[in-house]
């Protein structure tokens, strides 16, 4: 049977952030006079200095997963998602999310396409709590083929609160929280691998076709915000592009996942048809765990008080890197 991959479906993680390093190495100028960055380049999201407070900065799209409702004729949800691939890198931070700008580049504008982008967009923002301040459309035939959608968000919190996982230490608790499913990531190849071994139309065991759970939008995990009042959060984690790799963003400690959350059927079934290796569905996919939270032992109760569907799934330990089951996720 032909085994696949994230790579051979057509995006290299490792040359992506190879390229990423590339252009992060030439960003060397910083602003002269007040409101500097606060900390490095790299984190979940950009943080200025305010006063004695921090504003942030996140920028995220939707993908190809544009792909799939163009195949179902449906765009309802994906402002939910382009929302919430924004907000969840902020909240990591414990960063309030208070604003977002749209953008949208498109061959051609339809109206109705455009009208139910925006009920997904206005259900994104209630359910974080932010206002959509405006945006940009551009129609760009001959650059642009089909239509892609992303934004911006603007975050704020006191600067003495920000959550940066310096605090994290052996032995911390790491919390996981489910996924709604795939959320934003690792669509090409969930796409490539439906198209081949299957269809849209198909159904999975719970009864959803293929296309339906492939457009679920992204959990928005808002809850972050209440947790970082209640607790005190050593460190937070949004699963999303490169998934349990993710984590190596919050310091050089180890993360060992010895219980991961269980994923959902669609996960299970992308890894039998394609005959993708169990390190490659976690490197690629959040595998049904989509934020983590790490805190004290002590603070585990209070955390899954919050989110009844959280549940410990590891510890941090001493060898530095993402360990699943004593395997290193590389």
């Amino acid at each position: 049977m032909t085994t696949h991959s994230y790579r051979e479906a057509g995006v290299d993680i490792d040359l992506e952030a190879a390229a990423v390093q590339a252009l992060l190495a030439q960003l060397t100028f910083r602003r002269r006079g007040s409101f500097p960055m606060h900390g490095g380049v790299g984190h979940f999201a950009g943080l200025i200095e305010f006063g004695e407070m921090a504003l942030a900065l996140a920028v995220d799209g939707v993908g190809t997963k544009m792909l799939i409702a163009d195949r179902l004729h449906d765009w309802t949800t994906v402002g939910i998602d382009c929302i919430a691939m924004n907000v969840n890198d902020l909240y990591v931070m414990n960063m309030e999310p208070v604003a977002f700008v749209d953008y949208i580049a498109t061959d051609t504008l339809s109206v109705d396409k455009m009208a139910q982008i925006g009920v997904g967009l206005n259900r994104g923002a209630e359910l974080a709590n932010l206002n959509i301040i405006g945006g940009e459309t551009a129609t760009l035939n001959g650059l642009v083929n089909g239509l892609d959608l992303a934004g911006t968000c603007l975050g704020v919190q006191q600067r003495d609160r920000i959550v940066t996982g310096e605090r994290i230490a052996t032995g911390d608790a790491i919390i996981g929280v489910p996924s709604s499913g795939i959320h934003s990531n690792g669509l090409t190849l969930a796409r490539k691998l439906v198209e081949e071994h299957a269809s849209f139309e198909d159904r999975l065991p719970g009864g959803t076709t293929f296309g339906e759970e492939l457009l679920t939008p992204t959990r928005i995990y808002a809850e972050a915000l209440q947790i970082a009042a209640a607790v005190e959060v050593h460190g937070m984690c949004h699963i999303t592009g490169g998934g349990l790799r993710n984590l190596n963003r919050l310091g050089s400690t180890g993360f060992s996942i010895t219980d991961p959350l269980p994923p959902q059927p669609i996960f299970a079934w992308m890894a039998d048809a394609g005959g993708v290796a169990a390190e490659e569905m976690y490197r690629t996919f959040n595998m049904g765990m989509g934020y983590v939270f790490i805190v004290a032992p002590e603070a585990v109760d209070a955390v899954t008080a919050i989110v009844p569907d959280a549940r410990v799934v590891g510890e941090i330990v001493a060898a530095p890197g993402v360990w699943l089951e004593e395997t290193e996720i590389t």
